[in-house]
């Protein structure tokens, strides 16, 4: 009877070897193409930024690299002070308040960069409010504006 139980575990061994392998690897394929695609990401938006701050002529726009002085950064172009950045350190309320006040400032800056301000509400749309914000951002960073050219039009006498 000793002898029954070990040759089925070995006749089964193959079988739990492949699916534990398999899945093994799967699970580990599955998080390194996570770790690529936010760090794609993260790529993507600080270069967008840079970008950005770069054609506002911001002094420091290097700071785009850098996670909390990117937030800090986006404040100062929207006429904000850098120091609100403090209030991450406050649980919900403090994030909610810099979220509020981060959106306000790329209202400003989307409009200094004759884009419409509320682009920048793109982000607190449901499922699709990220995506689109990065789309609108890449406009922002690469696009000429949506300049809206006043025609001059001859006085009538």
């Amino acid at each position: 009877m000793v002898y029954t139980n070990m040759w089925n575990d070995a006749f089964n061994m193959p079988k739990d070897f492949f699916l534990g392998g398999f899945l093994g690897v799967f699970t580990i394929g599955i998080i390194i193409l996570a770790i690529v695609f936010l760090i794609a990401l993260y790529v993507y938006h600080s270069l967008v930024w840079y970008q950005i701050g770069k054609k506002q002529k911001y002094k420091y726009p290097w700071l785009a690299w850098i996670p909390f002085a990117n937030i800090s950064m986006i404040l100062e172009m929207g006429s904000f002070n850098w120091a609100w950045i403090f209030l991450i350190l406050i649980p919900v309320i403090g994030w909610i308040a810099v979220f509020v006040l981060a959106i306000t400032s790329m209202w400003r800056i989307f409009e200094k960069e004759n884009y419409p301000g509320w682009f920048s509400i793109s982000l607190v749309i449901p499922k699709v409010g990220g995506i689109l914000y990065l789309i609108v951002i890449g406009f922002v960073a690469w696009g000429k504006g949506m300049k809206s050219e006043k025609k001059n039009y001859k006085k009538r006498k």
